[in-house]
């Protein structure tokens, strides 16, 4: 068995019947040209060869004696964790979202790995989709997003055994006894650790309590307005999700000196803004994000290996180009703060940062003092097509998770030339969430006109029947 770290652990104690703790990813396919109705059941017959699961597919959890430890499931079945569906007719992507919307509000049973994998036949033009679930105390997004890619082929020709029947690198294992370090070894690792956390924590409450005092830091502390997002949460869900050619952001950010992360945050905070607006709740002071930062290119750990800033995103403000302005000037100063810090200093600093949340949420005052609204993560994706037993991977949209006093969740990732953007949310809290769909692509449109630049002559358009050519992604509400 191997011990699950702090940050791991902490989302299965999290875990509540109303604030499941996994992540998603929705995936649409096009078969290949030529092929008939059988071709989803004829890829899950292949896929049955493969009964037996590699790290971290085939790992559950267990407590011991107050620590969760991952275990191997000496019992599992393939079966159990892939399930073959089909949309109501007529199989738009409005019947996906609704049944994505369903799947993602449900628990998985803890006495099996933590992870979920539905094929969904139905879509106009033979196409087919896929959702899988993780938890999030086994895999972090960018991991998943990652591994989810590598389990795929870069060629129509080759076909890969399917995603849990492959090796696919960091992934937390299991390990003998025999293989534990010495005592003294574990507690110099300790001390070590230690020696690098410490400074980052120390930065971080330096900067909360300058904060607390007027001055600007990289830590908005108490800045954050009461939002309708900010309520405790029911169980059932609501997905929403369209993709956006890059090169749009792209031209924003070059136009505007802006990195492509500021421009999604500030399309963001220009559809949150209309959404309050229209529901006559947008606050004075401008809303805060907090915004998770992959370390994974720093270590070669498994599990979460991230951080977080908290962005301002200026949504008092009614010019999209001195909201963008004032939000690439917030994450500006944050990345500049943990720029010089060892990777364990910033999971320390951006742990720090959101260190009044617990407090806040057990007392419920995170409602009314929120230090932050709402998370908006961006996942970097394949820019090559991929493919799965020939079938043309089309459209890829995240599905994150929701929690108390977090009520709404925007995570974006990137695939070929596309940003899929994800919105996942309460579902009794977050009324009409489709229409972010209309205010994100409105608060492109605005930005465009602002800096002058000509909108794309082609609009999008709802699902169709697929093409013959890979197609720019129509994942729109209809």
């Amino acid at each position: 068995m191997k011990a699950l770290s702090p940050t791991d652990s902490a989302f299965l104690w999290m875990e509540t019947r109303n604030q499941p703790m996994h992540v998603a990813g929705l995936n649409i396919y096009t078969p290949p040209k030529g092929a008939g109705p059988e071709f989803v059941g004829q890829m899950l017959d292949e896929w049955r060869q493969h009964l037996g699961a590699e790290a971290p597919f085939n790992l559950k959890p267990r407590l011991r004696l107050g620590m969760w430890y991952w275990e191997e499931d000496t019992d599992f079945e393939m079966d159990y964790h892939v399930r073959h569906l089909a949309l109501p007719q007529p199989g738009r992507i409005r019947e996906l979202l609704a049944l994505v919307s369903r799947v993602h509000g449900n628990l998985m049973d803890r006495s099996r790995p933590l992870w979920e994998c539905y094929v969904i036949e139905g879509l106009p033009g033979g196409r087919f989709a896929t959702y899988i679930k993780m938890h999030h105390a086994l895999i972090d997004g960018v991991s998943g997003a990652r591994m989810t890619a590598q389990a795929m082929a870069t060629t129509a020709a080759e076909h890969k055994p399917p995603l849990w029947a492959q090796s696919l690198g960091k992934v937390p294992k299991p390990r003998p006894a025999s293989a534990s370090k010495s005592l003294l070894a574990q507690l110099s690792e300790l001390a070590q650790a230690g020696r690098e956390i410490l400074p980052g924590i120390g930065a971080g409450l330096v900067d909360m309590a300058r904060s607390a005092s007027g001055e600007e830091t990289a830590i908005p502390t108490l800045k954050a307005p009461p939002t309708p997002f900010n309520v405790e949460i029911s169980g059932a869900r609501r997905f929403a999700a369209q993709s956006f050619p890059l090169s749009r952001l792209k031209r924003i950010g070059q136009a505007a000196n802006a990195t492509v992360n500021d421009v999604t945050l500030a399309i963001c905070a220009g559809a949150l803004r209309q959404y309050l607006q229209t529901h006559a709740k947008l606050p004075a002071k401008p809303l805060v994000a907090m915004v998770p930062v992959s370390l994974h290119g720093e270590t070669d750990l498994g599990g979460n290996q991230v951080t977080l800033l908290l962005a301002e995103l200026a949504t008092h403000i009614k010019d999209p180009l001195k909201r963008l302005e004032k939000i690439k000037a917030s994450t500006t100063q944050a990345k500049d703060k943990l720029r010089s810090m060892s990777r364990l200093q910033k999971m320390a600093y951006g742990m720090t940062s959101i260190a009044t949340f617990g407090p806040a949420l057990v007392t419920k005052l995170a409602g009314k003092y929120p230090p932050f609204n709402l998370v908006i993560s961006n996942v970097p994706g394949s820019r090559e097509t991929l493919y799965m037993n020939g079938a043309t991977l089309d459209e890829i949209y995240p599905v994150s998770i929701p929690t108390h006093y977090l009520a709404l969740n925007i995570t974006i990732s990137g695939y070929r030339d596309n940003l899929g953007f994800g919105f996942i949310a309460c579902r009794r809290s977050v009324p009409a969430l489709q229409r972010m769909l209309d205010y994100t692509e409105q608060s492109i449109e605005e930005l465009e006109k602002a800096l002058g630049l000509n909108a794309p002559v082609a609009k999008k358009k709802a699902a169709a029947p697929a093409p013959k050519k890979p197609h720019k992604p129509v994942a729109k509400k209809t």
